[in-house]
Order: structure tokens, then sequence, then C-alpha cells
């Protein structure tokens, strides 16, 4: 059967002044003035978080305060829409409840802290650079553990929910997640052009990483500059440390073991672009890691991270303004190749890889190898079909293409190889 053609590729004429979908248009009018009785508080956002779940305990406080200046960024910075409100409400509150759920079973079963993250996979690289790929590729092998996107928005059952997983009910999380696809999928029409969003796709934890408030994942909000300086100033390894033990919670509950298979240790793959910035802290706190690095020519990053940034913020923000957005990510990218150039050397040359893009698009399942060899993980008939099947559905803009220029956002080319001059030579990386 002949793989039929992708729909032609499209340019985003509409970042300064969106157009949505009529339906979704009058979801997001109804929905707006519901943003005005929203209160953004952390006070009041932990109060309802111990209302939906009938837990109190957060753990350790020093979340309160990182919470804190993120709320006061959120208000003073972002320009949130009410559509915005109502959604950043709701993402808060959903983390707040991830913390009272994980001291909840912690409590109940203290052995969670005595599971071993085995030599986990990490995947570091920027948007745009080939991870969601790389991840996903990796994550058929069924000896491997990943995390599904319902997984990363919600870790843990809520009491509810556990009572009916017992009584041998669908799991209420993958249904909310659905729900959530579905309205992205009618609001954003082009986003699974950038990154496909399905409830059961393999997912980033940079959602994990929020549950203890310090994590770049809120600056794809909007630009909050005082948020990010609050980030950067601040040693990550406590953090880094409490997503350990949030996948010792998951490897508890779901270790997802071929049948079988159940002594073999459990073996994550996980990505983030914000490990670009931390390998000091990856190496500390997952000292058995190996780490793939990616890599690709900075102007086609910037140009795509940003035309996805102001793509999706005319979900949450009352202006898009993509040349701020361009500015700020534009920086931002900077920022993380920099600190990836200083930091590179402190991975082990025996457990890390750097992964160019144009390597990886032309012959992924030989980079596969490569990096199967370094991790040193058995590359067996069973791994090689399933890299065989996901490759076999999932062909490369298969959903269309977008047509990326830095011109919408007020941005130089020449410019932005200048900023990262240092990286590409550093890596090697050719002009696209």
């Amino acid at each position: 059967m002949d793989t039929p053609s992708p729909p032609a590729a499209v340019h985003l004429d509409d970042l300064a002044d969106p157009r949505f979908p009529p339906e979704a248009a009058a979801i997001i009018e109804a929905t707006a003035p519901l943003g005005a009785t929203i209160d953004l508080n952390p006070a009041t956002l932990c109060a309802q978080a111990v209302a939906e779940t009938g837990l109190e305990d957060f753990g350790e406080p020093s979340f309160r305060e990182r919470l804190r200046v993120l709320a006061d960024a959120l208000e003073s910075e972002a320009g949130l829409s009410g559509m915005g409100r109502v959604t950043t409400s709701v993402q808060l509150v959903q983390l707040l409840k991830n913390r009272v759920l994980l001291e909840d079973l912690l409590a109940r079963h203290p052995e969670i802290r005595e599971e071993r993250i085995d030599r986990p996979i990490i995947i570091a690289g920027l948007p745009r650079t080939g991870t969601t790929h790389l991840h996903n590729l990796l994550a058929t092998d069924p000896v491997l553990r990943s995390l599904p996107y319902w997984e990363s928005l919600e870790p843990f059952p809520t009491p509810e929910d556990a009572v009916a997983l017992a009584a041998g009910a669908p799991d209420p999380r993958l249904a909310r997640a659905e729900a959530g696809t579905a309205f992205l999928d009618l609001a954003l029409p082009y986003f699974k052009r950038m990154h496909e969003m399905t409830p059961d796709h393999v997912h980033e934890e940079i959602q994990l990483l929020a549950m203890d408030f310090s994590s770049m994942l809120f600056e794809t909000t909007a630009p909050m500059p005082s948020w990010r300086e609050h980030y950067l100033a601040h040693d990550q390894v406590p953090h880094y440390e409490y997503l350990r033990t949030v996948l010792q919670a998951l490897q508890f509950l779901r270790p997802a073991r071929p049948p079988g298979e159940e002594d073999r240790p459990v073996r994550w793959v996980l990505k983030s672009p914000q490990h670009l910035e931390q390998f000091q802290v990856i190496e500390q706190v997952f000292p058995d890691a190996t780490v793939l690095v990616t890599h690709r020519d900075p102007v086609s990053v910037t140009a795509s991270m940003a035309t996805m940034i102001a793509y999706t913020a005319r979900l949450h923000l009352e202006r898009v303004d993509p040349v701020a957005i361009g500015r700020y990510w534009a920086d931002r990218l900077v920022r993380m190749l920099r600190a990836c150039v200083d930091q590179r050397d402190v991975l082990p040359r025996d457990r890390s890889l750097d992964v160019r893009f144009d390597q990886f698009m032309a012959d992924d399942l030989g980079t596969i190898e490569r990096i199967y060899a370094v991790a040193d993980q058995p590359l067996d008939d069973r791994a090689r079909a399933a890299h065989q099947r996901y490759l076999a559905s999932h062909q490369r803009d298969r959903h269309g293409s977008i047509l990326y220029d830095l011109a919408d956002f007020a941005l130089d080319p020449s410019a932005c190889r200048t900023a990262t001059r240092s990286y590409t030579e550093r890596f090697g990386i050719p002009t696209e």
C-alpha cells in the first residue's frame, strides 16, 4: 500500500492576531468571564488542592516560596487572558494535588524510597532537535520504562480514582487526558505538525519537575523574566532529587516490565530540554545515567521554537506579541547552549553521546545502534522489531509541516549565528 502524501506545508500568518476554529472560539469566549473570578494566590491554590483531595501534607515546605515567585510573575508579567487564568489555575492546582498525593503514597509505602532508578537513559536537547522522535523510538523497546502523557499530568490516582481502579473501571486519568488533547486538537489544529500529543504519547518529565515548582516549563506560558532569573539563580539538585523520588513512586506503582520478566531491573528513558543546562546536576543525582545530547542548527531551532511558543500562547495570553516571544526565546536558547558548552565535559565519555540532528534523520536506526552500545543496553530482535513498527507508522511530517521564518519575530539570522558560534563550532553543527 502506498503511503499517503502529507498535507501541504503551511505558514502561520496569525500569530499576532489569532484565528480560532468557530467551535474553539465559542468555548474560549464562554470560559473567559470565569477568569475574572480566579485567584492565583498560593494560599488559595493550596486550599483548593486540599479540598479536592482531602489531603494536607505537601511535603518539604520550601516550594511555597517558589510558588509565590511564580504566582507574582504570572500576575505582573504574563498578561494572562481569562481563559489563561482558568487553565493556569487548573495546572497549578493539579501540581499541588500531585504533591499531596505523592506524600500520602510515601507515608503509606515507605519502601518506595528503596526503589532503584537504574541507569536511566536521559535525552538532553533543545526542542526541535529530534528529541521527541528519539524519545519515542527508544520508548518502543518493551523493556524500557517511559512516561506517557496522561501519567505526566496525573502521576498518582486520587482516592476516588483508586476506588474506581480497584473495581476494575478504566483509569479516569486517561479519560481526562483525552478530553484535554481533544480540545488541543480543536483549538490548535496545526500543533500536531510541531509536536504530536495524544494521551498515550511518550512525554517528557518536565511536568514532574514542575511539581516542585522549579522548572523552565512555566516559561513556556509567557515571557516572565523574574521567574526565569529566580529559577536560574538556584541550585537544581534538590529538585532533581525530588524528580527521582517521583520516578521511584511511579516505578513502584507501575514497573511496566514485560510479562515473565518481573525480575528485570526497570530502566527509564527520560527527556527534557531543561536537562541541557543541568549536566552537573544530572551527574550528581543520576550518577549512572547515559545522557544523549541532541544538536541542531540554532537558527532553525530558534525559528521553530519561537513559532511553537507563539502559536500555543493564544490559548492563555490576552495579547500575543511574537516579537517579545521571539526575543525572549532567542536569548533563552543562547543561555542554554552556552551552558551545554560549559558543562558538556562533566558527562563521562563512556556514558554520553552527542546526536546531531542531520545524522539522526539520515540514519535513525544506525543512531539507535550507537546509543544502545553506549548505554550498554541489549539490542535484541524484540527491540529491533518494535523500532521498525514505530518507524513504519510514524513517518516524519505525516501531519504536514510548518514553514518557519525568523522574520515573523523580527530576529536576524546572522545575529543568532554570531551569538551561538561557540556552540556550533564546539559540536560541528552544519547550517541548514
